[in-house]
Parts: C-alpha cells; structure tokens; sequence
C-alpha cells in the first residue's frame, strides 16, 4: 500500500509540475498569444577577420583592436510547436578589426611610391579590415525553456562595403620569393597593400545565437557568425591561405 501511494504521489507531483511548466510557457508566449512574431534588433558587432588555424608564417599577435560596428536587424519566426520553430530575416551590420603582427616569410604585394613588388616579407604587418552590407539568416529555432531559445542555421551575407588594407615595416622584403632581392623597409617609410577589390561580395556561414526573454516585449540577445567562405576571391593568391569572419553581435530586441 505504502508503494501505492508513493507511487501516486509521484504521479500527482509530475502532473502538477507540468501543469506549471505548460502556464509558464503560455505566460512567455508572444504578446499577442500566436505562434508567430517579428524581432526588431539592434546591438554591437566584435570580431575579426582571420585564418583558420594560424600559418607558420604569422609568429605572433601584437595587436588585435576589434573595430566594432551597429548592427540593425528584423526577424521573423514561425513556432511549429512549443518547442522548435524556423526564423529568418535581414540584418544590416558594420564589422571590422585593426591588428599588428610579426611575420615571417609571409607572402605579400606592397606598393613603394609608384613601384609595386610582390614577394616574402619579413617584419612587422598591420592590417585594418572594414566591411558593411546585408546578412539573410535561415536558422531553426528551438524553445529550450520558456525564456531561453537557441537559434542556428545558415547565412548568407552580401557586402555592400570592403576594405583590406594595410602597412608593413621594421623588416625586409624578398622580391619574387625567399631568395629573391633584399629590400628593407622601416618604420619611418613603411610600405602599403589595399586587397578591397579583391574581395568577394557574397560571403556565407553558420550562424549560432541565444535569445532570453527579459519580459515579454523585450529580449536580449547574442549571435555568432562564423564565415565558411574566404573574404578573398578564390583567384586572389597574394595570400595564400583563407581569411574567415568571424563576429559576434551583443543586443538587444523588441517582440512584436
């Protein structure tokens, strides 16, 4: 008997706490009680712009300065059930970054006052990256409590403005490749590259982000996008491995 009535206080326990858990799905639900929404998000984009893993040929980061940018964006999503969903939308965003490394051997075009060599550069590089456009997110969404979702899937970005530039100094330059002619370069005339038109305009990725409901309007917010596509066109090869963005976007939202 004594199992019994264990057993059914348990059972009452496991109804009541679902009972609970279901009201406070529907209390989180959308203002308006439907499946269905839009979020107007803004925030503040960090990252970079960088290969994956790191070449031999960079030897160590003496600089990193995320140049961080707004980001302006509207979803949409659709639940299927309580608990998984899809969303899409467009995002505006502003990213890039400032970095000084020291290199070696790294490969590299420069232009000296009228003079452009390509070659090994030995020294020190600092590269600032600068790009604007439109992202298009498709990712599912799943509800894993009822203030918690988690989003991934998908994007695909269409760049609008790009920058690659940079200097190199405090170093030399093998004209043509290892062995080829020596040319110094220092601080005081350094040397400079602009790769902007050899970027691509389409780039995609995975996206991964967390939305928690601050109350039933409001939202905040976090989002990475990790670029399986170089910035570089793939006939570009003054440098010869990828470059992938990678950000992340910190905001906050309004549920409608």
């Amino acid at each position: 008997m004594k199992k019994i009535k264990y057993l059914m206080l348990l059972v009452l326990s496991l109804t009541a706490w679902n009972a609970q858990a279901e009201d406070l799905y529907e209390k989180w639900n959308t203002p308006r009680g439907t499946s269905w929404g839009f979020l107007v998000r803004t925030g503040y984009v960090l990252g970079g712009t960088s290969p994956m893993p790191l070449p031999a040929e960079i030897r160590s980061i003496g600089r990193f300065k995320p140049e961080g940018g707004w980001t302006m964006s509207a979803d949409f999503f659709n639940m299927f059930n309580k608990r998984c969903g899809i969303m899409t939308g467009i995002h505006y965003f502003m990213e890039g970054m400032n970095t000084g490394a020291t290199v070696k051997n790294y490969k590299m075009g420069i232009q000296m006052g009228e003079d452009y060599l390509e070659g090994m550069f030995t020294g020190t590089d600092e590269t600032k990256t600068f790009m604007s456009g439109f992202t298009v997110p498709v990712l599912a969404t799943f509800r894993v409590s009822p203030r918690w979702n988690i989003n991934i899937g998908p994007y695909v970005s269409f760049l609008m403005y790009r920058d690659f530039e940079g200097s190199v100094y405090d170093g030399y330059l093998r004209v043509g490749g290892p062995t080829g002619e020596k040319v110094e370069i220092s601080k005081e005339n350094p040397a400079t590259y602009n790769f902007a038109d050899n970027m691509r305009r389409v780039l995609w990725g995975m996206e991964i982000g967390a939305d928690w409901k601050i109350t039933r309007h409001f939202t905040a917010f976090a989002n990475l996008d990790w670029g399986m596509n170089s910035v570089f066109k793939s006939d570009f090869k003054t440098i010869d491995f990828p470059m992938y963005p990678m950000y992340a976007t910190f905001g906050v939202a309004y549920l409608y």
